[in-house]
């Protein structure tokens, strides 16, 4: 890839997904676009960057795109966080919302899928008394093809090594030939939605929890505070923001403040 072409697929990226790729990264993009560019018939990235070059926007600028978005995640990521979930802040929320029994946990850029159902696994596995609240798990993702492998819950037998309990792979996967697929009453459980962070967002309901984990890191600074300010305006008064490790709202939105709970760092919208 020339630099030429690389400034283009940069531009493209950006102006599609407000996805910031850094000029020492043309190796990862090459290596990307070489993958897409076999599949979709090209004998090389220059002829895909030519054909982008002279056609409108399509499907396969959207295929460019999505095949530039970082896409790593694994069960239970990080496991501190959801240790958190589980011993303090979904009790709290419970004991807070046991009057109008409504809980709303948004997984925001999901990936393909290994957030929210590890979210519902926990949800059905330490608190089995929101069965009968008015529970909504809302997963998005800019990727159309994450979303689907999302939807779909099937993954590989390293996927399914990463992270997850051998107890819940046996109790909410089945096995079909070398994958495994997440059982259909926990993807029910689930509401997948596209949604490009950067752009504007479909309605959602007022959120208790926002899991936004590594995905502000590639967004340039400007676009960062336009996320906040929409998060700021969704988040309930006591509701809770996770970022990624990397991440924060410092230097970024001053209404938010940060929130310890032992090795897990949160924020809150900072009170009036």
């Amino acid at each position: 890839m020339t630099g030429g072409e690389f400034d283009y697929i940069r531009s493209l990226v950006l102006e599609q997904s407000a996805i910031v790729f850094e000029q020492d990264k043309q190796y990862l993009a090459e290596s990307r676009l070489a993958v897409l560019a076999r599949r979709e018939g090209f004998d090389s990235i220059s002829d895909l960057v030519t054909s982008l070059r002279s056609n409108r926007f399509n499907g396969l600028h959207r295929k460019v795109v999505e095949a530039m978005t970082t896409n790593e995640t694994s069960f239970f990521r990080d496991f501190h966080p959801f240790e958190t979930l589980r011993n303090s802040i979904l009790p709290e929320l419970m004991l807070k919302r046991a009057a109008r029994k409504e809980l709303n946990i948004w997984s925001a850029a999901c990936s393909s899928g290994q957030e929210p159902y590890s979210v519902a696994m926990l949800l059905n596995e330490d608190f089995p008394g929101l069965a009968t609240w008015n529970l909504r798990l809302i997963a998005t993702e800019l990727s159309q093809a994450m979303l689907a492998r999302a939807r779909e819950g099937r993954y590989s037998q390293l996927e399914v090594n990463r992270g997850l309990p051998a107890r819940l792979l046996v109790k909410y996967f089945r096995q079909e030939g070398i994958e495994w697929q997440i059982t259909e009453p926990l993807r029910g459980q689930i509401e997948f939605q596209i949604l490009n962070l950067a752009e504007s967002w479909p309605p959602l309901p007022p959120m208790d929890i926002i899991l936004m984990r590594n995905v502000l890191i590639y967004f340039g600074v400007e676009t960062k505070k336009k996320i906040l300010g929409k998060v700021r305006q969704l988040l309930r008064t006591d509701g809770l923001l996770f970022l990624g490790g990397a991440e924060t709202t410092f230097n970024l939105d001053d209404c938010f403040e940060r929130v310890q709970f032992d090795r897990t760092i949160c924020y809150r919208v900072r009170k009036a």
